[in-house]
């Protein structure tokens, strides 16, 4: 391992805060998961790694850049909802995120605010004006919850499309008394993303020529281990389930 990251994840930040808003990523408990031989993926120190073997799957979500299409919605009580979709077509996609204390023996945490944003099918979100698409005023694909008493949030969405530049990812953030304690970014297999995007919905834009492979994309290149989540097909809805544990400091 790198011991000289400092002045490397210095360079790193303004390397890609030059690139633009889609941004970087500052590691939080992801360790030994760069692609080799670039010395400035390797942003974290080896004194973490034991953190990497716990059974429960409890490990610092990796800290990542809220991107470039944040809207908060949290004053407006109709946005604390589980079905996001807003009549935007997909495949179902139904998520729910686990939410454990680091800090406490990975305890279940309750009562935390998770923000979730992602593109349509399309690659467009809402709420902005972007390449290609108007979307100022709207929120489809924006949904918040509150943990149950499991640390559980649900949403009901549809499988998030891609635009230039990513590979596919969902947004979230996690808020305590208001105060936000984690920004990250979930993955997707890539052989779930390929099926998906072959299937008539999706046909359209077709296969993410953008971006190749994780390796090759600006958020998750120092690895997906703590951000893939586990995915599922649904008979019920023609889709799928997926789940990612989310360790945080509460």
């Amino acid at each position: 391992m790198h011991h000289h990251h400092n002045p490397d994840h210095t360079r790193r930040r303004i390397m890609l805060g030059a690139l633009g808003a889609i941004g970087g990523a500052s590691v939080l408990g992801c360790v030994g998961q760069d692609g080799g031989s670039d010395s400035s993926t390797a942003t974290t120190s080896t004194s973490s790694t034991t953190t990497s073997s716990n059974l429960s799957g409890c490990v610092l979500i990796p800290e990542e850049t809220q991107g470039p299409y944040p809207l908060n919605l949290s004053a407006n009580a109709a946005y604390f909802r589980q079905d996001i979709t807003e009549g935007k077509s997909g495949t179902p996609l139904r998520l729910k995120l686990t939410l454990l204390n680091f800090g406490s023996k990975c305890a279940p945490v309750s009562n935390a605010r998770v923000d979730i944003w992602h593109c349509d099918k399309d690659g467009v979100y809402s709420g902005y004006n972007q390449p290609g698409a108007n979307t100022v005023g709207q929120t489809f694909c924006r949904g918040i919850q509150l943990s149950d008493t499991n640390g559980q949030v649900s949403f009901t969405t549809i499988y998030p499309g891609w635009y230039a530049g990513r590979i596919t990812h969902i947004h979230f953030q996690v808020f305590l008394n208001n105060g936000l304690v984690a920004t990250s970014q979930i993955a997707f297999p890539d052989v779930i993303t390929q099926a998906v995007y072959n299937t008539s919905l999706y046909l359209a834009k077709g296969q993410n020529t953008s971006v190749r492979s994780f390796a090759a994309d600006i958020v998750f290149a120092d690895g997906t281990q703590y951000q893939m989540c586990s995915i599922a097909t649904n008979s019920a809805t023609g889709g799928f389930d997926a789940e990612l544990t989310v360790g945080i400091y509460a």
